[in-house]
């Protein structure tokens, strides 16, 4: 039944597949990033809980990564709002 209702809404405008696509993209993209800032959060503890002196460097490169995942997410993120609001 949703996707019924998904594929209708789909039809009734012309650029509802290019919309459509955007909006699949972006919560991947989001989906994405949740799942890495969260295996890189645990890994972080575990890998500290095994080495506590080196916490500090851990969590140096913990950030570091975070960021750069978060960086990739917000690109992706725009390149989809990019392709919504073009048509």
């Amino acid at each position: 039944m949703l996707l019924q209702m998904l594929l209708q809404a789909i039809e009734q405008s012309g650029a509802g597949l290019a919309v459509f696509g955007a909006a699949i993209g972006a919560g991947l993209a989001a989906i994405g990033a949740g799942l890495g800032i969260g295996r890189i959060g645990g890994s972080a503890v575990e890998g500290i809980a095994r080495q506590p002196e080196a916490a500090g460097a851990i969590q140096t490169a913990m950030l570091i990564i975070a960021a750069l995942i978060e960086a990739v997410a917000l690109f992706a993120a725009v390149i989809c709002l990019l392709i919504s609001f073009k048509l």
